[in-house]
């Protein structure tokens, strides 16, 4: 599903208006009507003598709002419209909308100043239709007491489009912004729903369907996309009836070094989880003992040690191409440590082997010495630097990067010909010809010591399988990556989501989400219940 700024969403509606020739206000009808579906939602399914508050602006957005309102005032709710602004200064679609309103005897008053806000007592639900996506800037005024009225009742929130107060493109708040338990939104997901803060005032974001020919989409170009649970089920590999560990994909990672062989454990363990067949964990021979008790589904091949310090020698590389010759794919830097011999390890293993590779943590510090070498490699690689990382393989401050993960995240990916996975809140997943993912689960409890690791498992997990999947063995390997990085990232946010709900955000540890691997894969597969074509949830 595209993800839009809110002038890509103006030029999608203008196009729709002008070239296909579908009235705005039968796009303004079926904005509406969906969004009143949602609230139905949101009411339990039941809405007679419901009390319902609507604050309508003076745009297109409140008039989405009188729409929501004559049909739940249609289904016996209790609707009441509160229009920031006097009735004569409404135009165009708004207006229409108002006078239907006005028609059927439903109450509306002006709120022209603080004193006009409506008692809330006994109201089930209010509706957010005061600013639309072309919000920009601080709310102020009466716009402000009146979102600050609205947070501060007890009441539930449903946003049309986007919550006032947020801008629909970056998802930043500059002051005060209306928090709803759902948004509604129009054609396509905005930007601001899926990044913080944005996403927390969002709340559960459902797509309504307004009626957009696919091809007026098609038209602008966009490069950006949601990862959906239909997106994901689409990639999942495709286990036979007839398999067997071999058939399921063989990974080899190179893990681990003194003090860090839990970052090792979770990778391969995760990896076993997600469904690969086989795994073996090349790690320095002085550690080999610890995870033999640590590990049981997984092999483990001691490597050469520096000294005994618990670090990969150089020496080991021989060793490795080995090993190598038996996987299908490499996992490559959780928990190696930094000394030189292990930094130089990694670079030559990089440029020597042909497997398709994920580079995680300390692999990318070893590469961030020099980031020139990613640049010569034809080899297929998955980089997943969380912002730090990322800064030192591109040399770009801290600060500018934070400012649009976006861009950055997609500019790194062309650089180095790589499919980069640019962990963060959201993640996103970027591809070398411009194209980029913005996953749709996780929560901050995943901010845990591990988690990384747990989602290269899964990623590299995922691809052993796509890579034998008799539906898709043939295509580009990149493509397998690609794919393997999207679901991943679902998979492993969604897991994320399952050891909150059981844990809580504070309590949660990476191998809480480790184990929650197999329930986020059986919940994937459910069948998706709906309750009407015309929304979708995220």
């Amino acid at each position: 599903m595209k993800l839009v700024t809110s002038e890509q969403m103006r030029n999608i509606d203008k196009k729709t208006i002008t070239g296909v020739k579908i009235p705005g206000l039968e796009l303004m009808e079926k904005a509406g009507r969906g969004s009143a579906e949602v609230a139905k939602e949101m009411l339990g399914g039941e809405v007679e003598g419901k009390k319902v508050l609507i604050f309508c602006g003076r745009g297109n957005n409140g008039g989405d709002g009188f729409v929501v309102g004559r049909y739940l005032s249609q289904w016996k709710a209790d609707v009441s419209f509160y229009l920031l602004a006097k009735k004569n200064d409404l135009k165009g679609d708004a207006k229409t909308n108002l006078e239907k309103a006005e028609r059927l005897n439903l109450p509306i008053y002006e709120i022209l100043n603080e004193k006009d806000l409506p008692k809330i007592k006994d109201t089930y639900l209010i509706v957010d239709a005061i600013f639309g996506t072309g919000f920009k800037g601080k709310a102020e005024g009466l716009d402000y007491e009146v979102i600050k009225f609205i947070n501060e009742s007890d009441s539930s929130v449903l946003a049309i489009d986007v919550p006032s107060g947020l801008n629909a493109d970056n998802g930043e708040i500059e002051g005060i912004c209306v928090k709803a338990k759902s948004t509604a939104t129009m054609g396509l997901p905005k930007i601001g729903h899926f990044f913080h803060p944005g996403k927390d005032f969002s709340g559960k974001v459902k797509v309504i369907d307004i009626g957009v020919p696919e091809d007026v989409i098609d038209e602008e170009n966009i490069n950006l996309n949601v990862i959906t649970k239909k997106m994901v089920l689409a990639l999942l590999p495709q286990r036979a009836g007839d398999a067997y560990k071999g058939s399921c994909g063989r990974v080899v990672l190179i893990a681990g070094s003194t003090g860090m062989t839990g970052a090792a454990a979770l990778a391969s363990l995760s990896c076993l989880r997600v469904g690969a067949g086989m795994a073996i964990l090349g790690l320095p021979k002085t550690l080999n003992d610890i995870m033999e008790t640590k590990l049981t589904e997984v092999m483990t091949e001691p490597l050469p040690d520096v000294r005994k310090k618990g670090a990969l020698a150089l020496r080991g590389l021989g060793e490795i191409n080995q090993l190598l010759k038996w996987g299908d794919c490499l996992a490559l830097g959780p928990g190696l440590g930094q000394h030189f011999e292990t930094i130089e390890l990694v670079r030559r293993l990089v440029k020597k082997t042909n497997l398709p590779t994920i580079v995680d943590a300390d692999g990318l510090n070893a590469l961030a010495k020099d980031s020139s070498i990613l640049k010569e490699i034809d080899l297929p690689l998955i980089l997943t630097p969380h912002i730090g990382e990322l800064q030192r393989l591109i040399d770009v401050p801290l600060e500018e990067i934070a400012k649009d993960r976006i861009k950055y995240a997609i500019e790194s990916a062309k650089e180095f010909n790589c499919i980069l996975v640019f962990k963060g809140a959201p993640t996103i997943v970027a591809f070398p010809k411009g194209e980029a993912f913005v996953n749709s689960t996780g929560n901050a409890g995943m901010a845990t010591a591990g988690s990384g690791d747990v989602l290269t498992g899964i990623i590299i997990g995922l691809l052993a399988q796509l890579l034998f999947d008799e539906k898709r063995k043939d295509e580009d390997k990149m493509n397998l990556m690609l794919d393997s990085a999207k679901s991943g990232v679902f998979i492993h946010g969604l897991a994320g989501d399952l050891a909150k709900d059981e844990k809580g955000e504070m309590g949660m540890i990476a191998g809480d989400i480790m184990e929650k691997i197999p329930e986020a894969l059986r919940k994937l597969s459910m069948v998706n219940g709906s309750s009407g074509q015309r929304m979708k949830r995220i």
